[in-house]
């Protein structure tokens, strides 16, 4: 009996709605089935801890288990995934659709990077978006020459937040809710789609995910505004960075 065909690329009841495939590996930190330890996140900060991506079914051991394969794929073998990746956007479902490049994790070396920027150049047909915190890897790798199908936003709570200018960048912010992302002058991401983060207005809010300690954890401050805090508590009296506040 022939095994159904295993496609790299899924959708959650949510991307399917939109019409949006979509590419995850496991978030942050952590230890691989065979020992090996990872970070896919290397530019995160106060978004470690609050991140819903390290909560909820992601913690299914069917979904665990999918990211990680995904992961020891890229760490295993790049090419041969680049391969697999390459040769699976040329199918007839994905032409004219959008994939998200990680529901979870973030671009984390630049081999992976320029991997992707490869399969992207390779599937004109396919439109490719992705939030990430990896801002100096896309400045060097990505903003010279971008691929024509591919879209991207800042999301704000990382480490290399003070790399960007909040007047005139493309970015996200996580909010407490939706009167306080309304109050800053965000548009809401819940109100028009995943989608508006690239092609809508340079400043979009999402308001936090109602997990009740991770909330809690949050309070009344946007993520941007926790990792300003953080950064100035590292820098410690007297030593300063540009800051991307308007």
């Amino acid at each position: 009996m022939t095994q159904p065909k295993r496609w790299l690329l899924t959708q959650n009841s949510d991307m399917r709605r939109q019409g949006i495939f979509n590419w995850s590996i496991p978030a942050w930190a952590g230890t691989l089935p065979d020992g090996r330890t990872y970070n896919t996140c290397p530019s995160a900060g106060v978004c470690a801890p609050l991140c819903y991506a390290r909560q909820g079914s992601y913690r299914f051991p069917n979904v665990k288990a999918r990211h990680e394969a995904n992961l020891m794929m890229i760490l295993d073998d790049l090419p041969g995934w680049e391969r697999e990746m390459t040769e699976e956007l040329q199918h007839k479902r994905y032409q004219g659709r959008w994939v998200r490049v990680h529901d979870a994790g973030d671009f984390f070396s630049e081999s992976y990077v320029r991997a992707w920027v490869r399969v992207m150049r390779a599937a004109p047909g396919v439109r490719f978006y992705a939030y990430t915190k990896s801002v100096s890897l896309f400045r060097d790798v990505v903003e010279p020459d971008p691929p024509a199908n591919f879209k991207w936003v800042i999301s704000l709570g990382g480490r290399e937040d003070h790399l960007v200018d909040l007047t005139t960048e493309r970015h996200v912010d996580i909010f407490p809710d939706e009167d306080s992302l309304a109050e800053a002058g965000y548009t809401s991401r819940a109100e028009e789609g995943c989608l508006v983060s690239v092609l809508g207005p340079q400043k979009i809010g999402i308001s936090a995910n109602n997990i009740r300690h991770l909330k809690k954890k949050q309070g009344d401050h946007r993520w941007s505004e926790l990792q300003r805090d953080q950064d100035g508590r590292r820098r410690g009296p007297g030593k300063q960075f540009r800051s991307g506040r308007p």
